[in-house]
């Protein structure tokens, strides 16, 4: 086996541990608090609380960083919320 088919299922391997559930797949620990804040935000954010933040921040995170993430996370979750109020059904 190659290197590139190495890197291509260690790669799918990892893709398929996050589809299944992001906490068991193997992540460095900065990625694993920037899932667990975005999935927090995404499902309970009104439960969000600084320690929250500060687990990114003891990742080496600044504030830009950690806005950018909250960004990203919020305008997801909009965007998914307008499309199922409108009812609106994606291509298959």
């Amino acid at each position: 086996m190659t290197a590139k088919h190495v890197d291509e299922a260690r790669q799918e391997a990892l893709l398929g541990s996050l589809t299944a559930d992001y906490r068991s797949a193997e992540l460095e620990p900065v990625d694993r608090a920037i899932l667990d804040y975005a999935v927090k935000l995404t499902r309970s954010p009104s439960q969000i609380v600084e320690e929250d933040v500060a687990a990114m921040r003891n990742q080496g995170l600044d504030d830009r960083a950690i806005h950018d993430i909250c960004a990203i996370a919020a305008y997801y979750a909009f965007v998914n919320r307008i499309a199922d109020g409108l009812g609106v059904e994606l291509e298959g």
